[in-house]
């Protein structure tokens, strides 16, 4: 620890004002040492961690940080804030702030080194004596363990105080033969495992605190920390043994199976920090009134792991976007393959035999009425697909089932896209209500393969068929009519709209839920749902090939990161991977975002002005031969990536004139920058 932070690294009197000017202060420190080699490259992979969760925590702490191609040595800065700075936590500014830089591919030696930093900054004496150092040499002694404990860093990592448990979660010598239990009661005992994005600090506090609220509770906390530095299994028969099980994550639980079967609180990373007696006593309290909860085995790509206080809409968001992730694949074969088929065999290949009973190696009509037939299947996936996996977002596997036969009804009735969306989240309830209930000890091995299925099913085909789904079809059938008469001034502006949400944060919620609106009408096409499907598209092209064309034309106005960015954002852009722009707008967003969605309502508006239509739902330019108009499509999408460059240049261009490089001109983008979720 003691090559990691010196006397240099630490600022006892850090006078920023916010996060991002912390980080930078801090950052330049490392840069004088030759620890980080790109000030502006570094910062931005900080923001984007920061984008994922704020790294604010209870007690005046904030420890921004990252892995980063930018740094060459892991490397620990500290500062001391007289005012505070907001991390983002519930009780305030934070006063001690640790930047922790470590390298894109840090041994495991050092991360666990880190790993334990994090780890001694749940213990009150620690900070108390952090707060009262009176030199920036005793403040790195105490963090590198120098002051005023004698023992070496090592011995930190490989046990905790007491010797139970390593750094990395595992169960040590000491704690394989714990001391005997009172003999009148044996302990409540739990397994817990931890992780976040970074694996570096969070996995390793929440750890440490869940531990030392089970001690001070009499319970026995197990605990596996999956950080950056791998992780080791708990022991089978430990887990065995447990009572109950505590999640707290904000990354998938790898091998969350072995957990199956027993009482779970499920949370995000903070509440293990924040509040580890209460997620005790929560799981203790389900053990007592033997509730059952089927822990997820592969957790969705957009799995929750939030905080319990999390708003419905924000849950419900996350819900449909798990669907909409699965349904996605579908969509672009399917489309992908039909659009093939159009293309090749004309727009009568719908009428065409069944390539079964009627193909024709040489003839090219056959080949193209093969694509149709093949993506025509993969069409009828859709909306089953989309009600299952929104179920499955709920409730996991269980969900499955009523989810699939939930969407394969809404297909029967003619409910369509939401008629999927209905049956998804009736089933995920349903099934979730199902868990709530108490059940015998002897019925919980069958209940997520046989009862829970079963019982949802019948509810979800009871509602679909006989309670909602005709009100359903209908709102369906006259979403279906508005698209296919829309024209003029209603469609333009219907275009606008959508450029205008693609580009508003780059991939993240709004631009997902009008893709989303997109893709459902392709689940029913019609020439309304095909120019939609188009504006979409074309406008989640602009923000990354108006970045890459402004860096070309003023690349003065850019830093030599950006620049390279701008030579990758063309190939993104051309994509269709609006992600491509995310490391602009989190360096500048206030400048970046606004010209955007200018250019993106643009060629929205444009799009459908032209009527250009799209039967894909991904491609860029790669499908232009598939596209209605493509030239009038592709003069869209110039008009609004020229009309997004010329706004960032002129935004850039009218704050104080900059240098290349790192000079005096970029500290004003620093001090705007603010996170963008990705």
């Amino acid at each position: 620890m003691s090559r990691m932070i010196t006397a240099d690294l630490v600022d006892l009197d850090l006078s920023a004002g916010t996060k991002e000017a912390a980080a930078r202060s801090l950052a330049e420190r490392m840069v004088a040492l030759g620890r980080v080699t790109d000030l502006d490259g570094f910062l931005a992979d900080v923001a984007a961690r920061e984008a994922q969760m704020p790294t604010g925590l209870d007690g005046g702490i904030g420890i921004p940080h990252c892995r980063s191609a930018h740094v060459t040595a892991p490397t620990l800065a500290f500062g001391r804030s007289r005012a505070g700075i907001d991390f983002g936590a519930a009780d305030g500014p934070a006063d001690l702030i640790f930047l922790i830089a470590a390298p894109a591919g840090a041994d495991d030696a050092h991360l666990t080194i880190l790993s334990s930093l994090a780890r001694q900054l749940m213990d009150e004496d620690f900070t108390r004596a952090l707060r009262s150092a009176s030199s920036a040499s005793e403040a790195a002694a105490l963090i590198a363990g120098e002051e005023p404990e004698p023992e070496s860093p090592e011995a930190d990592v490989s046990a905790d105080v007491d010797g139970s448990f390593g750094a990395d979660g595992s169960v040590g010598a000491a704690a394989a033969a714990p001391a005997p239990a009172p003999a009148e009661a044996a302990p409540f005992r739990i397994v817990a495992v931890t992780s976040c994005p970074t694996g570096i600090a969070h996995t390793y506090m929440a750890a440490e605190a869940l531990e030392k609220a089970g001690e001070a509770a009499g319970v026995e906390v197990v605990v596996e920390t999956q950080g950056s530095a791998g992780f080791t299994r708990l022991d089978p028969a430990v887990v065995e043994a447990a009572d109950g099980v505590i999640f707290a994550h904000d990354v998938p639980v790898r091998e969350k199976e072995r957990f199956a079967g027993k009482p779970t609180v499920d949370v995000g990373v903070k509440a293990g920090i924040n509040r580890p007696a209460e997620l005790i006593s929560e799981v203790r309290g389900k053990a007592e009134r033997g509730e059952f909860t089927a822990p997820a085995g592969s957790p969705t790509p957009v799995e929750s792991a939030g905080e319990p206080t999390e708003g419905y809409g924000t849950k419900l968001r996350k819900w449909l976007m798990s669907g909409v992730s699965y349904m996605v694949p579908f969509v672009a074969a399917g489309g992908l393959l039909i659009a093939l088929g159009f293309a090749i065999g004309g727009y009568d290949i719908d009428k065409a035999p069944s390539v079964a009973e009627h193909f024709a190696w040489g003839q090219a009509d056959s080949w193209a009425a093969l694509m149709f037939q093949i993506g025509g299947l993969a069409f009828a996936f859709l909306v089953p697909v989309l009600a299952g996996y929104i179920a499955y977002g709920m409730a996991d596997r269980p969900g499955l089932v009523p989810g699939f036969v939930g969407g394969s009804i809404a297909l029967t009735i003619d409910a369509g896209f939401l008629g999927g969306l209905a049956a998804g989240l009736i089933a995920g309830g349903t099934v979730l209500a199902i868990q709530k209930l108490k059940v015998p000890a002897a019925l919980r091995g069958i209940m997520p393969v046989v009862v829970i299925p079963l019982l949802a099913s019948i509810v979800v085909g009871f509602l679909m068929f006989l309670v909602i789904g005709k009100p359903i079809a209908g709102l369906q059938n006259a979403l279906t009519d508005w698209l296919s008469g829309l024209s003029g001034a209603n469609a333009v502006i219907l275009g606008a709209l959508l450029g205008l949400m693609m580009c508003f944060d780059l991939g993240g919620p709004v631009n997902k839920v009008a893709y989303a609106f997109a893709v459902g009408g392709l689940a029913t096409p019609n020439e309304g749902s095909l120019k939609v499907m188009a504006a979409v598209m074309a406008a989640g092209m602009v923000p990354p090939l108006a970045m890459a064309l402004a860096t070309t034309v003023r690349g003065r106005l850019f830093t030599k990161a950006e620049r390279e960015n701008g030579k990758a954002a063309w190939v993104l852009g051309a994509s269709f991977i609006s992600e491509g722009a995310i490391p602009f707008a989190a360096a500048d967003p206030l400048r970046v975002i606004p010209a955007a969605m200018a250019g993106g309502a643009v060629t929205g508006a444009l799009s459908m002005a032209f009527e250009c239509t799209l039967r894909a739902p991904h491609g860029g330019i790669f499908v232009i031969p598939l596209i209605g108009n493509p030239l009038l499509y592709l003069l869209a999408i110039v008009a609004g990536t020229v009309v997004s460059a010329a706004l960032v240049i002129v935004l850039k261009g009218a704050r104080k004139s900059a240098p290349e490089g790192v000079g005096a001109g970029e500290q004003p983008q620093a001090e705007t920058k603010v996170a963008v979720a990705a």
